[in-house]
């Protein structure tokens, strides 16, 4: 009889410890974090997991403001492209980096330059082919537009522009692998989606 008691306590024990556990491990997932009672939570429209950039697409967003609604949406969309331009122009120069460290060139730092230069081309080129993907507009108390906006690259469309530039030029497309420079290509998308 006691020991069957004593198993029972221990049953009984070893489930208020799990019970316990499944409790502690629910409630963080459920806790809400409210803001400190002098701040108030600001919701920022075309903003959140959704519109950061992943393995398919480079993405920027980006607010302005103005007395002008016009005004505000040039504003908004003027600092989304220039934000893109320069997280395409990142991906990039980590994408010729890798590249050109994986491939034997005997010129390396003529080579980088050249790829640098057409970089720089197919930036100019491609923020023609952005698409818009969130666009808001509002206005507040006092009468000023805010303009909320979301601006999107596809990995395929760089790639294909940088691909077409990289081939046609006469230095480079001697030692140009598209296949190995599609591979880091799709490395460094992946690094900018986890960022």
């Amino acid at each position: 009889m006691y020991k069957q008691l004593k198993n029972y306590v221990g049953v009984g024990l070893l489930t208020i410890g799990l019970l316990s556990l499944s409790a502690c491990g629910g409630s963080k997932s459920s806790t809400k974090v409210t803001p400190p009672n002098d701040e108030v939570e600001v919701t920022v429209l075309c903003s959140g997991p959704e519109y950061q950039s992943d393995a398919t697409a480079l993405r920027f967003s980006a607010i302005s403001s103005s007395m002008d609604q016009m005004t505000a949406k040039k504003k908004a969309l003027s600092e989304a492209r220039a934000g893109l331009a320069a997280q395409i122009e990142t991906t990039l120069k980590g994408v010729i980096d890798n590249y050109l460290k994986s491939a034997e060139h005997q010129n390396r730092e003529d080579l980088e330059k050249r790829y640098e230069g057409l970089t720089r081309e197919v930036i100019n080129q491609q923020l023609t082919g952005t698409r818009t993907i969130c666009e808001k507009m509002t206005k507040t108390k006092e009468g000023t537009y805010k303009s909320y906006v979301c601006i999107e690259l596809g990995g395929p469309e760089i790639l294909n522009s940088l691909n077409n530039r990289l081939s046609k030029d006469e230095q480079l497309k001697i030692d140009y692998d598209y296949e190995k420079f599609k591979k880091t290509f799709e490395e460094e998308m992946n690094k900018a989606g986890n960022n």
